[in-house]
């Protein structure tokens, strides 16, 4: 599962209730800090960094957390 996205990927995920849309900046496999908020990724637990279609905000996210877009 944690390969399953790419950068330019097409996802959706949940956000205060809501299904927010966007699109995979790349895959984090290395701890980083993002908008003072630490990002606990590693190569065995990756997260993707994404940005969302609506505010061009940028955000990590577990590869559970996210799914693909429906076209």
């Amino acid at each position: 599962m944690s390969d399953q996205f790419q950068k330019g990927d097409k996802v959706e995920w949940q956000s205060s209730g809501k299904t927010i849309e966007g699109t995979v900046e790349k895959k984090l496999t290395a701890p980083t800090d993002i908008k003072r908020h630490h990002v606990a990724a590693s190569k065995e637990q990756p997260e993707y960094l994404v940005k969302s279609d609506k505010t061009g905000k940028t955000a990590a996210h577990k590869p559970e957390a996210l799914k693909p877009q429906d076209d």
